[in-house]
């Protein structure tokens, strides 16, 4: 059965790598070599399978739980935000506790660490896989875990504005400027951001190249916070966290 990213494919995960495909095998079967194909050897339960479109495929948890283990940390954390936002927002909770489960119980304990770290991270909000990859930046950087699509309302309660990232406390933003959706829009994005100033916010902006040399957008962000007076995080423990702010 397909497994991994091509079983979150499959599921309708949008960051999941289509290529190559990975194939789920029980031991006892022989496995081949071919171009475009990863096969793995495992137990293979048939309560674990799901038929989408024709296709044996691992269900989603167990599917998940390979991605955050096995892939490289940004990818496997934009493949959980991804597959969470495919739920409703009530479901969310009880799903990544099933990823948890099968975290811990897959027989090679290597990359348990890695995956309940991502697990924490994943909420399910992120836009864009590369909206994930600036949050773990941001967070690898020693910064609390911000809040993401925070609405910035005006005094009739209604939403002006949702911030990528923001620390509400310390009244600071950031803002993930995709290529696509961006290019023509300086203008616009200037004058919210001037808006968001007079509001009280500082708002940094970040782009692709910040997710290759972060070092100038952490540096900007751990700054902002310092002199705002929250604390940051240099190792040890879990990194403080934004989330559940009620303050608007």
């Amino acid at each position: 059965m397909l497994s991994g990213q091509s079983a979150l494919a499959v599921h309708g995960c949008a960051a999941a790598d289509t290529a190559p495909v990975h194939l789920l095998v029980p031991y006892t079967r022989r496995t081949y070599r071919r171009t475009g194909l990863v096969t793995h050897q495992g137990p293979v339960d048939g309560a674990d399978v799901d038929a989408v479109a024709g296709l044996r495929v691992h269900v989603r948890q167990a599917a998940l739980a390979e991605v955050l283990c096995r892939s490289p940390r940004g990818k496997a954390l934009a493949c959980a935000d991804a597959t969470l936002r495919l739920l409703a927002e009530q479901e969310r909770e009880a799903f990544r506790t099933r990823v948890a489960g099968r975290v811990d119980r897959r027989p090679d304990i290597r990359g348990r660490r890695q995956a309940h770290e991502l697990l924490t991270l994943a909420s399910g909000l992120a836009e864009s896989p590369a909206e994930s990859e600036v949050l773990l930046t941001l967070v690898d950087g020693g910064v609390p875990v911000p809040e993401q699509q925070v609405p910035v309302l005006d005094h009739r309660g209604v939403v002006l504005y949702r911030l990528d990232f923001a620390w509400r406390e310390a009244r600071v933003a950031v803002e993930y400027d995709g290529y696509r959706w961006h290019e023509g829009r300086r203008d616009s994005d200037a004058a919210r951001d001037e808006d968001l100033r007079r509001r009280g916010w500082t708002v940094v902006r970040a782009d692709a190249r910040d997710l290759v040399e972060p070092a100038r957008l952490r540096s900007e962000v751990r700054e902002l916070l310092r002199r705002r007076g929250m604390p940051l995080w240099n190792g040890g423990g879990d990194p403080p966290s934004c989330r559940g702010d009620s303050r608007s």
